[in-house]
C-alpha cells in the first residue's frame, strides 16, 4: 500500500488553517483575560501609580489646592532622617519576627490536631474558622480586656495564684508581649486552615509504606509530612508575612501605639501622618517604603519556592 505525498498547496492550506486557529485561540484568551486586567489596573496599578506620584510632591494641609510643589525624593530623605519612622519600622520588624514563626508553629499544631481521624470533625473545623472569621479590631478589643489591669482575666488568674498583677498595657515590653499573643492567636487559625488543606492532599499510602518499613511517627513527620507540606507552608508564610508587615488593627485597638509610641507600627505611623496630620506627600512616601518591603519579602519566598522545585532532566 503506497502513500500519496501531500501537495504543497494542501500543506499551505493546512498551515493557514492552523495559523487562523492559533490566532482565534489567542484572541479568545485575550478577551477572557481583559476583564481581569482592567480590574487589576483599576484596583492595583492605578492606586500604586498615584501613590508613587504623590510621594514625589509636598502635599500637606498648608499646600494650596492644585499647587503642590515637586520635591523629588525629599520625602524619602525626610523619612530616613525621621527617628519615629525608624522606631515604628523596628516595632514592625519585631512583630513580624515574633508573630510569623509563632503563628506557623501554633497553626501547624492546630492543623495536625484537626487532621486526626475524629468521628465528628465539624466542631474542630469550626473552632479553627472562628478566630480567622472574627473581625480584627474586635479581637484586639477582646485581648485588651483580657490584659486589663483591674478587671482582666489574665491578672485575675495571676492574683489568685498569689502574684502581683502586672500592668500589661502600660509597660512597653509587656504591651509587646500582649500584642504578639493576640496577633498569634488571630493569625494562627488562617495558617492552620492552609496547612490543613495541605495535609489532606498527602497520600495515605506514603504513611502506610513508612509503617511497613518500621518508621516511627516522628520519622514520618520529618520525612513525609514536612516535605510534602512545604508548598502550603510557603503560601502561609507569604500571606502571614505581608499581613505582619502591614500590622495595624490589633496594636491600634489594644494600645493605640502606646505607651508613647513604643508599640506603634509603620502602618499606624502612616495612618497618623495622612489622617491626623494631613501630610499626604510624606505619608505616601512611607506607604511606598512599606509596599517595597512587602514586595521584597514576597519575592524572597517565591525565589525560595522556585529554588526548591525539582529540575526536569531532558529525556
Amino acid at each position: 500500500m503506497t502513500t500519496v505525498p501531500a501537495s504543497p498547496a494542501a500543506g499551505g492550506a493546512i498551515r493557514h488553517r492552523l495559523t487562523r486557529l492559533d490566532w482565534s485561540e489567542r484572541l479568545l484568551g485575550f478577551g477572557l483575560l481583559a476583564p481581569a486586567f482592567v480590574l487589576l489596573a483599576t484596583v492595583i496599578v492605578y492606586p500604586v501609580a498615584v501613590l508613587l506620584t504623590t510621594s514625589l510632591y509636598r502635599v500637606d494641609q498648608g499646600t494650596p489646592a492644585g499647587r503642590a510643589p515637586f520635591v523629588g525624593f525629599e520625602n524619602y530623605l525626610d523619612a530616613f532622617a525621621d527617628g519615629r519612622f525608624w522606631t515604628s519600622t523596628l516595632n514592625t520588624v519585631i512583630y513580624t519576627v515574633v508573630t510569623v514563626p509563632g503563628a506557623l508553629l501554633v497553626g501547624l499544631g492546630l492543623a495536625l490536631l484537626a487532621n486526626l481521624p475524629f468521628r465528628i470533625k465539624w466542631p474542630v473545623r469550626l473552632g479553627l474558622l472562628l478566630p480567622w472569621a472574627l473581625p480584627v479590631v474586635f479581637a484586639g478589643l477582646i485581648f485588651r480586656w483580657f490584659f486589663e489591669y483591674r478587671q482582666g482575666i489574665v491578672n485575675d488568674v495571676i492574683v489568685r495564684l498569689g502574684f502581683e498583677a502586672p500592668q500589661w498595657l502600660s509597660s512597653p515590653k509587656l504591651a509587646f508581649v500582649a500584642i504578639c499573643l493576640a496577633i498569634i492567636w488571630k493569625s494562627s487559625s488562617f495558617v492552620a486552615l492552609v496547612l490543613l488543606a495541605g495535609l489532606q492532599s498527602i497520600p495515605r499510602s506514603l504513611y502506610e509504606a513508612a509503617e511497613v518499613d518500621g518508621a516511627t511517627r516522628w520519622q514520618q513527620f520529618i520525612e513525609i509530612t514536612l516535605p510534602m507540606l512545604r508548598p502550603a507552608i510557603v503560601v502561609a508564610l507569604i500571606f502571614r508575612t505581608i499581613t505582619a508587615i502591614q500590622t495595624f488593627d490589633i496594636p491600634y485597638a489594644m494600645t493605640g501605639g502606646g505607651p508613647g509610641d513604643s508599640t506603634e507600627t509603620l502602618a499606624m505611623y502612616i495612618h497618623k501622618t495622612t489622617i491626623d496630620f494631613l501630610d499626604f506627600g510624606y505619608g505616601s512616601a512611607l506607604a511606598t517604603i512599606m509596599f517595597i518591603v512587602s514586595a521584597v519579602a514576597t519575592s524572597f519566598y517565591l525565589r525560595h519556592t522556585q529554588r526548591d522545585r525539582p529540575t526536569r532532566k531532558p529525556a
